[in-house]
């Protein structure tokens, strides 16, 4: 439509409403004269005659600002207005903690049973986490809601992880490849519940007090299917097509079986791992153990693998035995030891989990299986809960995601937030997370994720354009000048609103939002060592550790004091000795007598 047109059309609209507005007046004072003057009794044809011009462009405005014309006009003078950016009424209305509390009684079932007003009193941290601050308001990410943060490394994402944790109502697990998320929110989890660490590569020296034996609930012919494709999920480094997801079915299909079959047999992994490297003598052992299953198809699968050719067994072991690697570690077998994980404890206390697993390790088909675990067990719970949710919710800060715990997020991502299992995800790119779930599984996380935080310092031309994209455009006016300075035009055209320049240079503490519901913003995010909870609890351990330094310290001077005491004490008594003695030579030997003390008897 045309410039012209949109003037006429208006102009003529004014002109309705103005008729309308005055017949309808003029109906309406007619009906206030007395009943003798002339055509008073025509005052209600007047009122319909000016109501229904009004009443007809009503409803034609509101027509058309529902429609999708309208609404697209709307946004995109909305977009104008804020030059592309969520405005502060954006975030209010979507993002903030208005926005969460209305959304209160479906996030934590056991608050329908409250009032509307004690509702609002429960504290915002029970529905939701911070994620970052715009100006003066503060954007919140639903406990239902997954987000995703990618950034390079030492660009804050860790820091801002922590603060996920801290925040978290529920149970935690929580994973990295340092030691630093134990270091900096452990001390503040423990307030909340108990705080476990499972440690199967031994960084930093930390023990783990939290075992997990993969074969544990492996009789179960589901289990097993699951928790081989978790280790084999681990230990492979990609997914790739063609062969090698035919030897990964394979190698899922035969490893759960003779997971299945240790199981049954009382065995452990390194009974399995034995079956897989000497496959010709296991035969006779796996079969008498598989017919105990009440699952026929694996004893088919366990003998068709024994039994056929020595170039296909082989490449099947091949693909299982990295996924096995970890067995060879003295350190990752100790905190695989037998016994099973009971993961209603974990929830009903609200404990903390933190899994630890070196970058280059082989030891993340371990931490993949427990984590798998975990969800899968939480999942099954929330089935019970009301509204088929968990409450408190289970919150999983999965930092290095796809080096360490590369479980099926693609999946997760999808299902788990309405069964209140919480996903925070951080990764330093997207062709990490293609090199990990492949295209379409990458696509899928970044669709799932209510909310994706973008850090500085990215240096794909490929990732900044995306980027770039998902921010949007704006109008941004250009003038033109004659030669003699003065303006000639002014032209608008559609440029980024952010450009990948300027995302690949975001300030350190700074990130690019990009939210569900909502326009793009940049916030500022809030490392987990500059909060206040955090700054307490070191120090309070600085002054634990001072006082323990001036016990000690006091311990020491007051030992050296008691042998400074002792010392003199005894150089004392044998100065008086001394004197005594020299005394009774003077008056002769006969007043000398030696007592068995040592003393001195006249």
């Amino acid at each position: 439509m045309s410039l012209g047109t949109r003037k006429s059309r208006a102009k003529f609209t004014r002109r309705v409403v103005a008729g309308g507005v005055v017949l309808f007046g003029l109906g309406w004072l007619m009906s206030r004269m007395p009943a003798e003057t002339p055509g008073q009794e025509f005052w209600p044809w007047l009122m319909i005659a000016g109501a229904l011009p009004l009443v007809t462009v009503v409803v034609l405005v509101a027509r058309r600002r529902t429609g999708t014309v309208g609404t697209v006009s709307r946004w995109s003078r909305r977009s104008k207005r804020n030059d592309g950016v969520a405005s502060p009424w954006t975030i209010l209305r979507t993002a903030s903690w208005f926005a969460v509390r209305r959304k209160a009684a479906v996030l934590r079932p056991h608050l329908r049973q409250m009032s509307w007003w004690r509702r609002w009193t429960v504290p915002i941290t029970e529905l939701a986490t911070p994620l970052a601050r715009v100006g003066p308001l503060r954007v919140w990410s639903p406990i239902e809601d997954v987000t995703l943060r990618l950034g390079g490394p030492r660009t804050g994402k860790t820091g801002e992880l922590a603060g996920r944790i801290l925040d978290a109502p529920g149970a935690v697990i929580a994973t990295s490849t340092r030691t630093d998320l134990v270091e900096l929110t452990g001390a503040c989890r423990a307030r909340t519940g108990p705080v476990r660490v499972f440690n199967p590569s031994g960084l930093g020296g930390m023990e783990s007090s939290v075992t997990f034996d993969p074969l544990s609930g492996c009789e179960e012919p589901k289990t097993a299917t699951v928790r081989a494709a978790d280790l084999l999920s681990g230990a492979a480094t990609s997914v790739g097509g063609g062969d090698m997801e035919f030897w990964q079915s394979q190698a899922r299909r035969v490893l759960a079986s003779l997971m299945h079959a240790a199981a049954l047999g009382e065995g452990s992994m390194r009974d399995v791992l034995a079956w897989v490297a000497d496959p010709d003598n296991a035969g006779t052992e796996v079969q008498r153990f598989l017919r105990r299953s009440p699952e026929p198809a694996f004893e088919q699968d366990a003998l068709q693998f024994l039994g056929t050719n020595e170039r296909t067994r082989s490449s099947i072991c091949s693909t299982i035995m990295p996924a096995l690697g970890w067995l060879t570690d003295a350190t990752a077998s100790a905190a695989a030891a037998e016994g099973s994980f009971d993961v209603a404890e974990l929830l009903d206390s609200r404990g903390t989990v933190f899994m630890l697993g070196a970058e280059d390790s082989q030891v993340a088909p371990l931490v993949t299986a427990l984590t798998g675990h975990i969800a899968r067990e939480a999942r099954r719970l929330a089935a019970f809960e009301p509204g088929g949710r968990l409450d408190p919710p289970l919150t999983m800060a999965l930092d290095e995601a796809a080096l360490i715990c590369p479980v099926p997020l693609d999946n997760w991502t999808a299902d788990m937030g309405g069964r209140n299992v919480t996903i925070h995800i951080a990764a330093q790119s997207r062709s990490q997370l293609r090199q990990r779930w492949g295209d379409d599984g990458a696509a899928t996380i970044l669709n799932n994720s209510a909310a994706l935080m973008i850090y500085g310092a990215t240096r794909d031309s490929e990732d900044l354009a995306a980027y770039s994209a998902l921010a949007g455009e704006r109008y941004e006016e250009t003038p033109t000048w004659d030669e003699d300075g003065e303006l000639k035009s002014v032209s608008s055209q559609r440029v980024p609103v952010l450009t990948q320049s300027q995302i690949a240079q975001l300030p350190a503490g700074r990130v690019l939002m990009i939210r569900r519901n909502m326009p793009a913003a940049v916030g500022r995010v809030r490392m987990a060592w500059k909060r206040h909870d955090v700054r307490a609890e070191t120090r309070a351990a600085r002054r634990y550790e001072r006082l323990t330094r001036w016990s000690e310290a006091w311990l020491r001077f007051a030992d050296r004091v008691e042998e400074w005491a002792s010392q003199d004490k005894f150089a004392n008594a044998r100065r008086k000795l001394g004197v005594h003695l020299d005394v009774d030579r003077a008056r002769g030997p006969q007043h000398v007598h030696s007592d068995v003390d040592g003393g001195v008897q006249r």
